[in-house]
């Protein structure tokens, strides 16, 4: 992002608290960051996500990073959630360059905590038991530590079984998931990736090209 951009950026995202309260949190991440770990160039009420300015990307970030930059869409709201387990709406806007480039993204979190509480406590009234809905909001880290954590958490949801139990197959559908979401874009993550899944670098990048092999050949 250039200047001027970061600029006007920062005052919209100011703006944007001032009108909605302390309980609205504004982020404007840099994808043009020459240090990935330092994305977050403008924030207002950090306190919502318990991040700061200089903070690392978001799971949002890293897919922007590694998917089609032409298959980019905004995203309407929808729920996240924080490491102490509050529940978010939120939304993301992708700020592009003058030849359409995705540079940056404007995200908007509020904290519906209080609110779906009260709405639970009023649907336990009025609801029957087909009114159920599962769903699992995403998550919002708070560091780079945090987000490898959960990102390698939801590679060991998708294999169905903890690293010390896969097998060479297991690995490497976990490893593909995780570069899929793009966790080694951030630095130093495939150093935790072989002490998470105790294999040596040999073995982590032979893991590596075989899912990215498998992936080609499916596309």
């Amino acid at each position: 992002m250039t200047e001027s951009q970061i600029d006007f950026y920062r005052r919209l995202a100011k703006a944007l608290a001032l009108q909605f309260g302390p309980r609205c949190e504004v982020v404007v991440h840099d994808l043009e960051a020459e240090d990935l770990d330092h994305a977050v160039v403008a924030i207002e009420n950090g306190h919502v996500s318990g991040r700061s300015l200089g903070a690392g990307p978001s799971h949002v970030v890293l897919e922007a990073l590694q998917g089609d930059p032409e298959l980019l869409q905004d995203r309407p709201p929808y729920l996240t959630k924080t490491i102490d387990g509050r529940t978010l709406k939120s939304s993301t806007v992708f700020i592009h360059d003058d030849e359409g480039k995705p540079v940056g993204i404007l995200a908007i979190n509020y904290d519906i905590t209080l609110m779906a509480a009260l709405e639970q406590e009023l649907a336990s009234f009025t609801q029957t038991p087909d009114d159920g809905r599962d769903r699992e909001p995403e998550a919002i880290t708070r560091n780079i530590a945090d987000l490898l954590d959960d990102l390698f958490a939801e590679s060991v949801r998708q294999v169905g079984k903890p690293p010390a139990l896969m097998t060479k197959e297991d690995r490497v559908r976990a490893i593909g998931y995780l570069d899929r979401r793009g966790a080694f874009l951030i630095s130093k993550s495939s150093e935790r990736a072989c002490e998470f899944f105790g294999v040596s670098k040999y073995s982590f990048y032979t893991y590596l090209n075989e899912a990215k092999a498998e992936a080609d050949e499916e596309a």
